[in-house]
């Protein structure tokens, strides 16, 4: 990858045999950075229902912190509502942690809901064009039914804003009562076999697909 050009060392491309301090230098390959910082953790948690995402609770709730080690302290990336469960990526990585929170960088969050009735054409269509809320227009990006029984529905759904409550909201505008909602997939980070409560730290093939799944070039920032 030096070879042919790749590598970029705080914008300027790589020789072989230079060397780097790995604490401070920005490290490139075709424009994704390389997280090199020995201080920096990666954490994937399956957060179970009635865990806050926040890292401070003045009702002593249990947060999302409280279920991974106490140091270093890491934060966790955008939000999932107490009362929903799934994948969260946690990290004290600030600038992954913006890609993955600002909308512009386009990181699509998956989700399965289970939905109260059926789920005609029509609603979800409104979905993916959009539903008026009251902090403004909600839109997912793909909608999906993939099972119906007991007069409701299993809805895949793929968003990339992260507003409290967003896909519940846009939903019940609809006419819809979530009853589960569960977030499956953080960009290209999927896991099943992890189970409500546990977590695991991402590889480094994980990190790299993260900060490669922005749709913005980060050789531009």
């Amino acid at each position: 990858m030096i070879r042919k050009g790749s590598v970029k060392v705080d914008g300027k491309i790589a020789i072989i045999g230079m060397k780097v301090d790995s604490t401070k230098a920005r490290i490139t390959i075709d424009g994704v950075p390389l997280p090199v910082a020995p201080d920096l953790v990666y954490y994937l948690l399956y957060k179970p229902r009635g865990v806050i995402s926040t890292t401070d609770d003045p009702a002593g709730r249990t947060k999302v912190t409280d279920l991974l080690p106490d140091k270093p302290r890491v934060y966790p990336v955008g939000r999932l509502d107490v009362d929903s469960e799934g994948l969260m990526v946690l990290t004290n990585d600030g600038a992954l942690t913006n890609m993955l929170t600002h909308p512009r960088f386009g990181i699509e969050k998956i989700y399965l809901a289970k939905v109260k009735g059926i789920l005609n054409t029509n609603t979800l269509n409104k979905l993916t064009a959009g539903v008026e809320l009251n902090d403004g227009l909600a839109r997912a990006l793909r909608a999906r039914v993939r099972g119906e029984a007991n007069h409701e529905s299993l809805l895949e759904i793929v968003m990339v804003e992260g507003r409290k409550r967003e896909v519940r909201r846009m939903l019940f505008a609809l006419g819809h009562e979530v009853t589960r909602l569960v977030r499956t997939a953080v960009g290209p980070i999927r896991d099943r076999s992890l189970s409500v409560g546990e977590w695991r730290t991402l590889t480094a093939g994980e990190i790299r697909e993260l900060y490669g799944s922005s749709q913005t070039t980060w050789d531009h920032h």
